[in-house]
């Protein structure tokens, strides 16, 4: 069996530590976007609701959605551009979203005025759809351009059903001090540039995880902490380069196996498909059921460890859709059986393996590490006090445990240790 454990004390303390950062006027806004990078949407956001988050930040329409028919309440924001003909549903639901581009924007606003008066024949029935107006300043991927700004947002004031939320920017490398002043100063010329033109900007935010760390980037009035929040540095920082406040970052997530067999093979077994891998003496393999059908990258084969009885033992052979192979020849002890528990994320005694040294190795980044993690692996939530709740494949909702907004208890709620 695999399983992920998430430990939601690591989470509220990263929050706890990201309000310190930013200070207490500033609303904090983590990103669950990607099933919250793979820990699990629902149960995540409920855990950062309950602990003060301010608000939730998301890619799409759907995770939104879900996040409604769940229960989650408060500000819940898009930041992808969403298609024209969700923006009625999106208001709805009370769904934020953010827009960029001109067309997409006359578009949405086109949406909004069609549907109005709305079902109930009163258009004051439900609130405006909040938009919050992208400023491309640097990133090239999206955002108004500074020449259509004031035009954009006069659009977005006047029209009915709407009104404009704020305005926001993407950092494209917070760890360049040159380049990230460069998009700063275009934020500052389109925010006096809409102050000019009489057009009030509610709010600004322009920090995610790198920005929040780096202490010469405002905060303005929010932030957006993504990786951090699930208590991985960004990886765009040399090691030496991070700013001390991450080296207090815990990590949520950790990636738990027993193996399905033990086996002594001779010398000159193969092993897994292929094979790229042959046993140069006796040795003793154990097989895991976990591999890139599971977001354990092939990329991995022969190139990563597991740890077990907090050692560290090489995984060998490729990796296989949903079984990975480690060499337990040399571990210590009586030998390695499936009642020993392996760690293929996390710490064990004095060993870790990050998902920074996994991205490393697999020459990718922090973040396809955990957003990799398959919803088949299931997710075990726990706290100081003991388990919070398990969210399997075959649940149709989570199942949770003891949460002020959550859907109730399950009897069938149970560890996937035992």
């Amino acid at each position: 069996m695999a399983w992920l454990e998430l430990d939601l004390d690591a989470l509220t303390d990263n929050l706890r530590l990201i309000r310190e950062l930013v200070g207490p006027d500033v609303q904090v806004e983590p990103v669950v976007k990607a099933d919250a990078y793979g820990h699990g949407m629902v149960p995540i956001a409920r855990a950062l609701i309950d602990a003060g988050a301010d608000g939730l930040c998301v890619a799409t329409v759907d995770e939104a959605v879900v996040l409604r028919e769940a229960g989650l309440r408060g500000r819940v924001t898009v930041l992808f551009p969403i298609p024209p003909e969700r923006a009625t549903e999106a208001r709805e639901r009370h769904i934020g979203i953010a827009a960029g581009e001109r067309d997409q924007i006359e578009r949405i606003l086109a949406a909004i005025a069609s549907a109005e008066p709305g079902a109930a024949g009163d258009p004051t029935a439900v609130a405006p759809l909040g938009i919050e107006l992208e400023i491309e300043t640097g990133l090239g991927r999206g955002g108004v351009m500074a020449a259509d700004l004031v035009a954009v947002a006069s659009a977005i004031e006047t029209a009915p059903g709407v009104r404009l939320a704020g305005i926001w920017t993407h950092l494209q490398a917070s760890e360049d001090p040159g380049r990230t002043a460069d998009q700063i100063d275009r934020f500052e010329a389109a925010n006096r540039t809409l102050e000019a033109a009489g057009i009030a900007v509610p709010r600004r935010h322009l920090a995610a995880s790198g920005g929040i760390l780096v202490p010469a980037i405002p905060s303005y009035d929010a932030v957006r902490p993504g990786l951090m929040i699930y208590g991985i540095p960004p990886d765009e920082f040399e090691p030496g380069d991070l700013p001390p406040a991450a080296g207090r970052l815990r990590a949520v997530l950790s990636l738990h196996a027993r193996p399905v067999r033990v086996a002594d093979l001779p010398a000159g077994h193969g092993i897994s498909y292929g094979p790229t891998f042959e046993t140069g003496r006796p040795s003793r393999i154990a097989t895991l059921p976990l591999g890139y059908g599971d977001g354990w990258s092939r990329s991995l084969s022969n190139r990563a460890d597991a740890l077990v009885r907090g050692h560290r033992a090489p995984i060998v052979g490729n990796v296989a859709m949903d079984a990975i192979m480690v060499d337990v020849t040399d571990v210590p002890g009586p030998p390695v059986s499936q009642d020993d528990e392996f760690v293929l994320i996390g710490a064990q005694g004095d060993e870790h393996i990050t998902a920074v040294q996994l991205a490393q190795t697999r020459t990718t980044n922090s973040w396809e590490v955990v957003t990799s993690m398959s919803w088949r692996v299931p997710r075990v939530y726990h706290a100081s006090a003991g388990l919070v709740g398990v969210r399997t494949l075959s649940a149709v909702e989570d199942r949770w445990l003891g949460s002020s907004s959550g859907t109730g208890t399950s009897a069938n709620s149970r560890s996937t240790r035992s």
